[in-house]
């Protein structure tokens, strides 16, 4: 046989992170057909099987690990020592690639094809059995997959990190068109180490310097970079190519692997986008996914990646609930969202009333008064909407990104949406332009609905989505902002297909995917929180059965979630002349004028709203005040509200009950109070939100001395109902979300107690069953004393003359956290720092006398941050760091 080892295999190791053994070589006969008969590769592995039989250990499987270009082996470090270690043992076999990392340079020029067959080669030499379990990134991911559709019998799962298997409809990337020009490539992959030093700069955070020179190690000389510069050039850019067919023939091959698959990405990828993720989705529907924000392409070393492997490797986990989540769903009876204007659709009453039609929009007609929309006319407008966009190519399943104001439009998107199956992504502005593009990014709709406004951004930022705008456009705009279709067009063609006795729109299954709804972002990036069908109508029927809500309420909808279920509710909803997802822009006579349009009944506002509309209230005429007489119910959620604002906002609504649900995008309500309620709680350490609304059931999951809720692993019977006992609140409900979206790590832990989720809320039960709230798990004090909770200090501190609102922060190592308050001064201080002498003293008194917390600062600042959307919930996190910053004695500005 012929060895075709040229030049000679450089000596490995030792590299950081790498265990002594793990590092071997094997000779292997090569079936490729760019080598002659009889032809032996030398290839390098980092392999801890050896490691695994010296210590007497039968692992579960073997991962088979594959690199991309220009890394190596040394990729899968961390993969091989914890797999290695793990209470289920794997064992890693992790290749470099042949003309790669350290293994032989061949002389030939290897395309795609090959790549396959010489895994096949060595996975055969080496004996390989299953359970086998791919790895691959970067080009990696696709020779991994080629070998998994020759390999069935042996596989049992794929894991892929930012890969390609197909261009998808899309040009090459940027920098992959840079190193591929004729100008450039020798240069940049060969001659120079160039391709490698920009790769390696991709790292977030960089690289150290030992694991810089360790990727760089197999690539020193020209000569040994001759694979680099090959496998940049076989990229198989258009039908043209030679390696364009093996790509065809396994990116197809792909849709028929029925075997669990993970996707773990990184957003922040200049040449392996999201795009590329939505094509994987759409040819593994089934996958799990989890988006790592901030990380870029070398996923594997920016963040932990072998933790939630190997748990996945555990579970085999599908996307879908637990099977205690489903059947705590199927429990609850089934009404669809859309069985209310089904039921309604020949009554001529109002439905929907906008106070501002598409006000929001730049040169938007206005004064045009209020705009209703009959029930009849809602009916008949879905219905048509519906059928329109299924012309246009719409398919139940696609995700629809809604960036249309709450109003008439709005709803008719959505139930048009939801009668035909297709999932509305609904992210508004209020999470502000960074978050909102991260959202929708990362939701990946196919289709985007928006205003002129909305447009521009998404061509400007590179949204996905073919476009729709939400109201008629010029030839000209059409052709900037690239519509493809308007709403009214496609309304009308949607009454054309209406003629006659069309057939009615197959109805989703209830257990179909329904909504992506966003979180506030007030805790981190806003996350992406999915709602079936079956669920939305459990919130709905929550809400029925907590509040008496009935066929005929008439609502008005100041609080953006709760224009979705309008409709669904069988309530006349109206749409008040506000930004809403600019709380503050709601004022006392727009509030009054909206109930008055329809004698409403119920009024939803976030705690924000209502604070501007108490600034605002002495606007207010006679009819003005009659108005708002005539509201028997106002419920506001977003923020707890302390008792005096709710007392000043009764004297508004003097025959109203005043209700303050406590819930969270991801189960909305939880429990309820009213103001009644409230005050016969009086105070206590944390905000009392009440007990259990209908069909909800809420534990609490007791903190450990540092901090942690529950034992390790912890189970729903280490939980406790018990009264004074502090810790994580866990709620059970019907209408409790379905998952985090596409993050699959954060779905596992919010679901690690099957059937429950956990809020990352801390609270207590009192002895009369309320539940008290007392902040974030993320924002608990480990001071020496021990464990605190912030917002009891926080009313302390605000009930001092002189102090507005108030933050209490932990400030340096955990265990050893100094305790700060931060403070809104009144009259407003124009400069932020420490506070008056007299003022921090008598902070400090009302902290240590009501809770025994001693603070190490106090200090001041014009307004403390808070999250976009609500505008009162305060980010603790932000003014954590701020403050540590202050008392190390930098000169910094307000947070």
């Amino acid at each position: 046989m012929v060895a075709a080892d040229a030049p000679a295999v450089t000596r490995p190791g030792p590299w950081p992170g790498v265990r002594p053994g793990w590092s071997r070589t094997v000779e292997v006969p090569s079936t490729a057909a760019c080598d002659g008969p009889g032809t032996v590769h030398r290839w390098h592995l980092l392999d801890n099987g050896p490691d695994l039989e010296a210590r007497g250990i039968e692992p579960a499987g073997t991962l088979l690990c594959v690199h991309g270009n220009p890394t190596w082996s040394y990729l899968w470090r961390s993969l091989l020592a914890a797999a290695a270690d793990a209470p289920a043992p794997w064992r890693v076999v992790a290749v470099d690639q042949l003309d790669m990392g350290f293994s032989a340079r061949t002389g030939r020029f290897r395309r795609l094809a090959d790549r396959v067959d010489d895994l096949g080669d060595l996975t055969r030499e080496l004996g390989l059995a299953g359970p086998v379990v791919t790895v691959g990134h970067d080009w990696g991911g696709i020779i991994s997959l080629g070998w998994a559709l020759r390999h069935r019998e042996l596989l049992a799962g794929v894991v892929l990190t930012n890969t390609a298997i197909h261009p998808a409809g899309f040009s090459l990337p940027p920098a992959l068109r840079l190193a591929l020009h004729p100008g450039v490539h020798a240069w940049g992959t060969t001659t120079t180490p160039a391709f490698l030093r920009v790769t390696h700069a991709l790292a977030r955070p960089a690289l150290a310097p030992a694991v810089r020179s360790a990727f760089m190690a197999p690539y020193l000389s020209p000569a040994r970079r001759s694979g680099v510069g090959n496998f940049v050039a076989d990229i198989p850019a258009d039908p043209g190519h030679p390696s364009w067919a093996a790509l065809e023939e396994i990116s197809s091959g792909v849709r028929t692997l029925d075997v669990p698959a993970l996707l773990l990405w990184g957003p922040k990828d200049p040449v392996f986008s999201d795009r590329y993720l939505r094509d994987l989705l759409d040819r593994l529907p089934h996958a799990d996914v989890h988006r790592f924000e901030g990380a870029g392409h070398l996923l594997p070393e920016d963040r932990d990646i072998t933790a939630p492997v190997l748990r996945w490797l555990g579970t085999h986990a599908g996307p879908g609930g637990t099977p205690e989540d489903t059947a705590a769903s199927e429990a609850a009876p089934y009404r669809s969202l859309l069985a209310e204007l089904d039921e309604r659709g020949t009554d001529r009453s109002a439905a929907v009333v906008d106070m501002a039609p598409l006000s929001t929009i730049p040169g938007a007609a206005h004064g045009e008064g209020p705009r209703t929309l009959s029930w009849a006319e809602l009916a008949d407008d879905v219905d048509a909407l519906a059928r329109g966009l299924a012309s246009a190519g719409v398919r139940p399943g696609d995700r629809v990104s809604l960036l249309v104001p709450p109003g008439i439009e709005l709803t008719t998107l959505i139930y048009a949406c939801l009668r035909l199956g297709a999932v509305i992504v609904v992210a508004d502005a209020g999470l502000g332009r960074a978050g909102l593009g991260r959202a929708i990014v990362g939701a990946g709709p196919a289709w985007l609905v928006g205003i002129d406004r909305a447009l521009a951004g998404a061509r400007l930022l590179g949204w996905p989505g073919t476009r729709i705008s939400v109201r008629p456009v010029s030839a000209a705009t059409r052709r900037a902002l690239g519509v493809r279709h308007t709403v009214p067009e496609l309304l009308a063609a949607g009454r054309r297909l209406s003629g006659g006795d069309p057939a009615p729109l197959p109805a989703p299954a209830p257990d179909a995917d329904a909504a992506v709804l966003f979180t506030s972002g007030s805790t981190g990036p806003a996350k992406g929180v999915v709602y079936t069908h079956r669920r939305l109508s459990a919130m709905r029927d929550t809400l029925k059965a907590t509040y008496g809500l009935q066929a005929g309420s008439a609502l008005v909808a100041g609080f953006a979630p709760f224009a979705l279920l309008g409709p669904a509710l069988g309530a006349t909803s109206v749409t008040p002349d506000m930004d809403v997802t600019a709380p503050k822009t709601l004022t006392a006579t727009a509030l009054a004028q909206a109930a008055g349009t329809i004698d409403a009944t119920v009024v939803f506002a976030s705690p924000a709203a209502l604070a501007n509309v108490l600034a605002t209230a002495d606007a207010l005429d006679a009819k003005d005040s009659a108005a708002l007489a005539h509201v028997s119910l106002l419920l506001s959620a977003g923020a707890p509200i302390p008792e005096p604002l709710l007392e000043r906002v009764q004297e508004l609504v003097p025959h109203a009950s005043l209700h303050t649900p406590y819930g969270m995008t991801e189960a909305l309500p939880v429990t309820d109070i009213d103001l009644a309620g409230i005050r016969e709680a009086g105070t206590g350490n944390g905000v009392c939100v009440g007990t259990p609304v209908a069909g909800a059931r809420v534990r609490i999951l007791p903190l450990s001395a540092d901090g942690v809720p529950g034992p390790d692993a912890p189970g729903i019977d280490d939980s406790t109902a018990a009264a004074d006992v502090t810790g994580e609140i866990v709620v059970a409900a019907p209408h409790v979300k379905e998952r985090y979206d596409r993050l699959w790590i954060t779905q596992q832990e919010s679901a690690s107690l099957p059937g429950w989720h956990r809020t990352g809320d801390v609270g207590h039960f009192d002895a009369d069953g309320r539940l008290w709230v007392e902040g974030r798990l993320g924002h608990l004090l480990t001071t020496p004393e021990g464990v605190r909770t912030p917002v009891a200090a926080e009313h302390a501190a605000a009930a001092v003359p002189g102090a507005g609102r108030a933050a209490v922060v932990g400030v340096g190592p955990s265990g050893t956290q100094a305790a700060v308050a931060v403070i809104e001064a009144v009259p407003p201080v124009r400069q932020a720092g420490p506070a008056d002498p007299g003022l921090a003293a008598q902070v400090r008194a009302a902290v240590a006398a009501g809770t025994g917390i001693r603070l190490a600062a106090v200090l001041v600042v014009p307004e403390l941050p808070t999250d976009i959307r609500h505008n009162s919930k305060v980010d603790r996190t932000a003014l954590a760091g701020w403050a540590s910053r202050v008392l190390a004695g930098e000169r910094v500005g307000a947070p």
